[in-house]
């Protein structure tokens, strides 16, 4: 891995891109999660581990933000097919990332997005372990984005159980 002082304009296009695709993708789920967050949500039955509502919209600022660090990192890693496959798993764990958005809050199946996010967390593990064999750190910024998804599958499995 190059060193910060050898980035190139276009490392910095890359970079600015890697943001505004996980941003972006953090905008549309936002905009369906607000769509039930003021009105369905705060009807279910919520076990005794669930977080105020203030909380998510940081945590997954920050989640989003080094996902796409760590996208960046991997693609100034040298081309290789490992590369070319890690990028693409790292957009299926983001289009799986914005599904559950949508079956969760959207549709409002609360089910449905339980079998997805259990998917979406063995992508994200997946991602993780490839990643990390191409630039460690690279890797290490996924590890508290399988946390969290892994206690919002938690969270999830209480919610469908107790609605």
């Amino acid at each position: 891995m190059r060193s910060l002082s050898d980035l190139t304009r276009r490392d910095g296009i890359a970079l600015a891109g890697f943001l505004l695709l996980c941003l972006a993708v953090s905008g549309v789920g936002g905009a369906i999660t607000a769509t039930s967050v003021d009105t369905w949500y705060p009807a279910l039955n919520k076990p005794w581990f669930n977080p105020p509502d203030w909380i998510f919209a940081p945590v997954w600022t920050l989640l989003y933000i080094m996902m796409a660090v760590a996208g960046w990192r991997v693609w100034r890693t040298p081309a290789s097919p490992g590369r070319r496959n890690a990028l693409l798993l790292f957009l299926v764990q983001l289009t799986l990332n914005l599904s559950w958005s949508l079956l969760f809050f959207g549709y409002q199946q609360i089910g449905m997005a339980l079998v997805e996010i259990v998917t979406l967390l063995a992508a994200i593990a997946a991602n993780t372990l490839v990643f990390w064999r191409l630039d460690r750190l690279a890797g290490a910024l996924f590890v508290p984005y399988v946390a969290w998804v892994t206690y919002a599958a938690l969270l999830n499995l209480s919610l469908w159980i107790l609605n």
